[in-house]
């Protein structure tokens, strides 16, 4: 058996698998090193992209080109720094403002582009092949149509939580707004059962794989096939 890179990779590897498995046993040293190292890995990589994909292409070179608008993110990162001290904490106010302002404006943004109006197109254009369908096909197009158009009002319905108020009579939801409550509902329920299901199919095929590793390093070991 030579004694290569892929070799000692491989035992790295196997090694770290037991390690990671070891938990089945309850929390013990190994599988903290095993979390330890890949969190200091992480945290390595991460360090690396950061300095030369985003500090030196988007800070350090344009400032060394004489570009003025680099000193506003240096500013901003400089003030972000100050609250690590209590008596400076209000300065970075500012920073953690305008991130919080940009993080909800990419969400709100890709929830509407990437879920709501994707919805709402996927339902139009359904509706839209019909007159060029067949006969037998209008009717499944119309349902398929009908059917995302109302999951997609209903479950939009059901976080809907505003009720009109009058005086002396108990504030409730209409009874057409609680229909389209309970309906987006079930629509959810099986959008998280389907999101549940398809985590659990990639752990368990994670699992069957790195069990399959681990008996062909033992294979491998014993000169077994």
């Amino acid at each position: 058996m030579s004694l290569n890179a892929d070799f000692l990779w491989m035992i790295v590897s196997f090694v770290l698998t037991i390690c990671v498995f070891s938990y089945l046993f309850g929390d013990n040293p190994l599988f903290r090193f095993a979390t330890g190292l890949l969190i200091g890995v992480s945290a390595g990589y991460f360090a690396v992209v950061i300095i030369y994909q985003v500090l030196l292409p988007k800070l350090i070179v344009p400032l060394l080109q004489g570009s003025f608008i680099a000193l506003i993110p240096l500013l901003l990162s400089g003030l972000l720094l100050t609250k690590l001290s209590p008596k400076l904490s209000r300065l970075g106010n500012l920073p953690v403002t305008y991130l919080v302002a940009v993080g909800a404006a990419i969400a709100i943004g890709g929830s509407l582009l990437g879920t709501l109006f994707t919805q709402i197109k996927g339902a139009i254009n359904t509706f839209a092949s019909v007159p060029a369908a067949s006969p037998n096909q209008k009717w499944i197009l119309v349902l398929e149509g009908g059917f995302i158009l109302l999951g997609t009002i209903a479950a939009l319905v059901y976080f809907n939580f505003s009720v009109i108020k009058t005086k002396g009579i108990n504030s409730n939801r209409s009874p057409m707004v609680r229909l389209f409550s309970g309906i987006g509902q079930f629509f959810i329920a099986i959008t998280l059962g389907a999101v549940f299901a398809g985590v659990m199919t990639s752990t368990i095929t994670a699992l069957i794989e790195r069990s399959a590793f681990i008996v062909n390093v033992i294979k491998t070991f014993l000169g077994i096939g």
